[in-house]
């Protein structure tokens, strides 16, 4: 892994001296961490499985290929000459990346490695439990149905967890209450997952009384510490998840002294190996003064859209400034909370109806993603809110996101 920092020294856009960073995935996140890398004078290349995804509507180049197609990528890559190429979903040929990265073409953020161990359930579950030996959830992995059900029958038991070794927001996971549910949990796990793999890892429930995400930061160090990669954590957030999707979340959530100091200290060992620099959402659960991994992302994380409101640097502007060598400050300013506004309709060419009124509040924000298509249950928006009082925050971020109406306004 390393210990020194990176940094990049600052161009012009659009000229010789830029520093081209390119983004795979350009969704919601990776619109913000697109916004906050051009406040800094950086050019901008945006990818993404479908045309006109959020990011590649503001970046200074943009691109649409199927990201885990190995060729694809890496002709891409060649032609483009990014310095820096920053994962922001889950599937793509990471392979691709640890090859580029081992031949010096590019640096991959935080690294090709960390991609790769963080691309499925599995080589992040096996980093932590068996390398790390940090405390998890009992778990299996199985490929096929009848050893999803010999892994419960023998191990982990009901309730239990089951979950494509790749997917996002929450896809493909299902809960096992018993033996009637086990065919159904594994056919929508392997109808969800976002690479056609055939497996699925399978958990045993934890005694928990809340989930967090603790955002952590590898950066480069200032004053005595210049030229080192410090690790720097902002405040726990809080969330409600439904079907495995993230729908709210506050910060701070209060937990008790020693379980916050066990989950900074996992997340430090989890990142530490990882290694480069950058933001890392790293969700744990928590009963009392005890914590169990759950799993790791290498970038902003969804939950972390409450930093909008509660931080002087959100998450996507401590990514930009990371990824940068910069100095980053992840201090709170205020309490505040998030809730997502979802699509309510299956449709192009959407209208909001009720921006105005959920804007009224001088303490709320509402972020539209600017997706081309809507669904149901897709996240076309966020409303944020701040307050001293968390619950406050809570309630206003929710009241506001209910205001924000989606409906048809063209084709269908």
């Amino acid at each position: 892994m390393t210990k020194s920092a990176q940094t990049c020294t600052l161009g012009t856009p659009l000229s010789p001296s830029a520093v081209r960073v390119m983004l795979l995935g350009s969704g919601e996140l990776g619109k913000e961490v697109l916004i906050a890398l051009q406040r800094l004078g950086v050019e901008t290349i945006a990818v993404d499985r479908y045309d006109h995804a959020p990011g590649q509507q503001l970046a200074h180049h943009s691109h649409t290929i199927a990201m885990n197609d190995p060729q694809q990528l890496r002709d891409l890559i060649l032609r483009e000459k990014p310095d820096l190429v920053v994962p922001e979903i889950e599937a793509i040929a990471t392979s691709v990346l640890e090859e580029l990265e081992a031949e010096g073409v590019v640096r991959v953020i935080p690294t090709a490695r960390a991609a790769r161990l963080t691309m499925d359930r599995e080589g992040i579950r096996r980093l932590a439990a068996e390398t790390l030996g940090l405390p998890t959830s009992p778990y299996r992995f199985c490929d096929s149905l009848q050893e999803l059900q010999s892994a419960i029958d023998e191990q982990i038991g009901y309730p239990c967890m089951v979950k494509p070794l790749m997917s996002s927001s929450g896809k493909g996971q299902s809960k096992i209450s018993g033996p009637a549910d086990v065919a159904k949990a594994w056919d929508y796990a392997m109808a969800a997952g976002r690479v056609s793999q055939g497996r699925i890892i399978v958990e045993g429930f934890i005694d928990f009384d809340y989930e967090i995400t603790q955002l952590t930061v590898r950066a480069a160090g200032q004053g005595e510490q210049a030229g080192q990669v410090v690790t720097h954590f902002c405040e726990p957030i809080g969330h409600v998840q439904v079907d495995g999707d993230y729908v709210e979340s506050w910060q701070p959530h209060r937990m008790h002294p020693a379980a916050l100091d066990k989950a900074r200290a996992i997340s430090k060992a989890v990142t530490d190996n990882l290694g480069g620099q950058g933001v890392f959402g790293v969700e744990l659960f928590v009963k009392g003064d005890q914590v169990w991994f759950s799993e790791v992302s290498p970038r902003p994380h969804d939950t972390g859209l409450v930093t909008l409101a509660t931080q002087y640097q959100s998450e996507f502007e401590l990514h930009a400034r990371a990824i940068l060598g910069l100095p980053v400050h992840a201090a709170l300013r205020s309490p505040g909370a998030s809730a997502v506004i979802y699509g309510g309709v299956d449709a192009k060419d959407v209208i909001f109806d009720g921006v105005a009124q959920a804007m009224n509040h001088p303490q709320v924000d509402v972020r539209l993603f600017g997706k081309p298509e809507c669904y149901v249950k897709r996240r076309m928006g966020v409303a944020v809110a701040w307050d001293a009082d968390e619950q406050r925050a809570r309630d206003l971020a929710k009241a506001a996101a209910a205001q924000v109406k989606p409906r048809t306004g063209g084709t269908v």
